[in-house]
C-alpha cells in the first residue's frame, strides 16, 4: 500500500491530461485541483501534497505504455465492442471517417485517449455504402461486433433525427444487435419504446410533482424553517461537488431553483445527467431518470444517484428524461 504521508511537503511537476471536474489522476493517486484549465487537453501541473497548481498548456507526453484498447469510430465514441462505447479525448483536428479502426490508450483513471488510426479492411467501405440504405447488414461478411455495433448507433442516429427523438449510446444497447440485423425497422421500434417509456415516466413525474406541492403548502411551517436552514447553510456547491466527486461524477454547473431546489449538471460514465435536488439535504427531488414506475426518485441522494445510474447503465434499463 502506497504511503501518501511522503508525498507531503513535497513539489514536483508532472505533465497530466486535465478532462473535467477538479480532480487528477497520476499513475499512484489522485489529487485535487486548485483552479482547472478552461479546455480540455495536456497540461503541466505543480504537485505538491494532495493539490495541484496549473502552469500552463504541454505537448502530449508518450503514452505508449498505457493499455492499448482498439475499437471503430463512430458518433464522437470509440465502439470497443457489441455492446460498450465510450468518449475519445483529444481528438486530432481531422476527425477519423466513421467506422475508422481506432486505437486508444486508457489512462489511469480509465478515460480513453486517441492514438491512431489503422488500416482498414473492405468491410468499412461497405459499412458505409450500405447506411444511407438503411437496411440492415447481416449479408455483409466480416463485419466485428464493433462495426456491427457502430453501425447500429449511427443508423439509429439517423432515424432519430428523422422522428425529432433524441438517445444517448447507452440507451440502445439492448437494441444494437437486432438494429444491426434488420436496419430502420429495429431503430424506430427501439426509439418509439424509449419514447413511450420517458413519456410514462414523465406523466408520472408530474404526478408525484402535483402530489409533492399539496405537501409542501400543507407543511408551510416546516418549510419556513427549513428556508431558514438553507439561508444558513455555506458552501452548498462545494457540498454537492464533493457527493459527486466522491462517486466517481463530475459536476458542470449548479442552478438555483426557489429557495429549496438545486439543479444539478453532471457528467458520469461518459454522459451528461441533469437532476433537481434539495438544497439543504441533497436528497434528490427529480434525478433526470426514470427510476420505475411509479418513480423512486425520493429514495436516492446526490452521492448515490451515480450509483443507480451506474446500475441502470449495466441493466440496460437507462432512460434518460432531462438532456442538456
Amino acid at each position: 500500500m502506497v504511503d501518501h504521508r511522503r508525498f507531503l511537503n513535497q513539489r514536483s511537476e508532472h505533465v497530466l491530461p486535465w478532462f473535467s471536474g477538479r480532480t487528477l489522476s497520476l499513475p499512484d493517486r489522485q489529487v485535487r485541483l486548485e483552479k482547472p484549465p478552461e479546455v480540455p487537453g495536456w497540461y503541466t501541473f505543480a504537485i505538491s501534497g494532495r493539490k495541484a497548481t496549473l502552469i500552463g498548456p504541454s505537448d502530449a507526453p508518450d503514452v505508449s505504455m498505457l493499455p492499448k484498447v482498439r475499437g471503430v469510430w463512430a458518433m464522437q465514441r470509440l465502439v470497443i465492442d457489441g455492446r460498450h462505447s465510450a468518449k475519445l479525448n483529444f481528438m486530432p483536428g481531422e476527425q477519423p471517417a466513421m467506422f475508422s479502426p481506432v486505437t486508444a490508450r486508457r489512462w489511469h483513471s480509465g478515460e480513453l485517449l486517441f492514438d491512431s488510426v489503422e488500416f482498414e479492411s473492405e468491410v468499412e467501405d461497405s459499412l458505409r455504402q450500405a447506411l444511407p440504405k438503411n437496411t440492415g447488414i447481416s449479408t455483409i461478411k466480416g463485419v466485428t461486433p464493433a462495426l456491427r455495433s457502430a453501425f447500429a448507433l449511427l443508423l439509429t442516429e439517423r432515424v432519430g433525427r428523422r422522428l425529432q427523438i433524441r438517445f444517448v449510446p447507452a440507451e440502445m444497447q439492448k437494441h444494437l444487435v437486432a438494429i444491426g440485423e434488420s436496419g430502420e425497422p429495429a431503430a424506430e421500434t427501439a426509439l418509439r419504446e424509449l419514447e413511450a417509456e420517458r413519456a410514462q415516466a414523465l406523466r408520472e413525474m408530474a404526478e408525484l410533482g402535483r402530489r409533492r406541492a399539496a405537501q409542501q403548502l400543507a407543511q408551510e411551517v416546516q418549510l419556513a424553517r427549513e428556508t431558514q436552514r438553507l439561508h444558513a447553510a455555506e458552501h452548498v456547491n462545494e457540498r454537492a461537488e464533493a457527493a459527486l466527486e466522491k462517486a466517481g461524477a463530475f459536476l458542470e454547473s449548479i442552478r438555483q431553483l426557489g429557495a429549496q431546489q438545486l439543479e444539478v449538471v453532471f457528467e458520469f460514465m461518459d454522459t451528461r445527467f441533469i437532476s433537481v435536488v434539495d438544497a439543504a439535504t441533497l436528497r434528490v427531488l427529480d434525478s433526470g431518470i426514470c427510476l420505475g414506475h411509479p418513480p423512486a426518485d425520493e429514495l436516492v441522494t446526490l452521492e448515490s444517484l451515480p450509483s443507480v445510474i451506474k446500475e441502470a447503465i449495466e441493466e440496460d434499463t437507462l432512460v434518460i428524461l432531462r438532456h442538456p
